[in-house]
């Protein structure tokens, strides 16, 4: 069972049987570590995120709950593994869930992203031309992923807290012009420190490049690793799923300041923003921030770790396919 989600992830679902035994029936319940994870940890849901949390415990269109199926298929399976690794997950976690789950639960090393790989087409070429005008370190680099669109009023949210913090950024979104997605006249206002990017864009090369100093991120797990592995602290809007999970565990690191939220209903505003923005790019916690973002690159980044991982890895599926 290949997981493309942080061990974490596994830890707060727990097995089968570990549900049975400590039932979670409210939301506060989830706002916790569960209580079969022994050693302390900040890691939790938000009561925010309780709407998606139930929904995976409730038969969907397949007529069974999402978390029915990973049981079944953990149940099933002789070996988990995990796109993760030891230096990015709380101590001893593999070991806790081999013990949990009953079966060995290993990392396959985080996989890291390579930039050679990225043809030289027009739009990159554009977007790095623009990075290429700008100071070393002063662009916040902005991408949400596309599984979870914000609403109209969140972007208008997050635009004028870009504007609101007066950093350079560089955003990449889908049809940012269509349907009055953004503000009236943010790209006039912003003109020069801010650029708006409404087609592709090689994230890896611009989370790459000297001028980007931080990455304002859905916390997606791929989006986070390719930000760690390239040193980049991180400003967190986590939207659905594990992506909550995976931005208090970056927290919990020091790599990054998650956006503060309405716990009612998972909104923010431009002041909350602005303020997350302006203490990961510009204030008082860039230094600390960037410092631990670069020692888990260094870290992460490690080639013959990550070829130990997958030696190791090799070891486990020759031994249990």
């Amino acid at each position: 069972m290949f997981h493309i989600i942080p061990a974490a992830m596994n830890a707060m679902f727990g097995p089968r049987w570990a549900n049975a035994r400590y039932p979670r029936t409210a939301p506060e319940d989830f706002t916790v570590p569960p209580k079969w994870i022994p050693f302390p940890s900040t890691i939790a849901f938000r009561r925010r995120e309780f709407g998606w949390i139930a929904g995976a415990f409730k038969p969907n269109a397949s007529g069974l709950p999402d978390v029915e199926r990973f049981w079944r298929t953990e149940e099933r399976c002789r070996l988990i593994i995990n796109r993760s690794c030891h230096e990015l997950e709380p101590p001893q976690l593999f070991d806790f869930l081999t013990g949990l789950f009953r079966k060995p639960t290993v990392p396959a090393g985080i996989l890291p992203p390579t930039t050679n790989l990225v043809t030289d087409d027009d739009d990159r070429s554009e977007v790095l031309q623009w990075l290429d005008g700008q100071p070393p370190k002063s662009v916040i680099y902005v991408a949400l992923g596309s599984e979870a669109p914000l609403s109209a009023n969140d972007l208008h949210e997050l635009a004028l807290g870009l504007e609101l913090a007066g950093v350079r950024f560089l955003w990449a979104i889908r049809s940012p012009t269509a349907g009055g997605v953004l503000p009236d006249g943010f790209e006039q206002r912003t003109r020069g420190r801010g650029v708006v990017w409404g087609r592709w864009v090689a994230q890896v090369r611009v989370l790459a490049h000297g001028a980007v100093g931080a990455f304002l991120t859905h916390c997606g797990w791929g989006s986070t690793i390719e930000g760690v592995a390239l040193g980049q602290p991180l400003v967190m809007l986590p939207l659905v799923v594990d992506q909550g999970i995976i931005a208090r565990a970056m927290a919990e690191r020091g790599v990054g300041v998650e956006i503060a939220r309405d716990e009612s209903d998972g909104s923010f505003d431009r002041d909350a923003v602005a303020a997350a923005v302006r203490r990961v790019a510009v204030g008082g916690e860039r230094e600390a921030s960037a410092s631990n973002a670069n020692r888990i690159k260094d870290v992460v980044g490690d080639q013959e770790r990550e070829e130990r991982y997958i030696d190791e890895l090799v070891g486990y599926l020759r031994r249990y396919s």
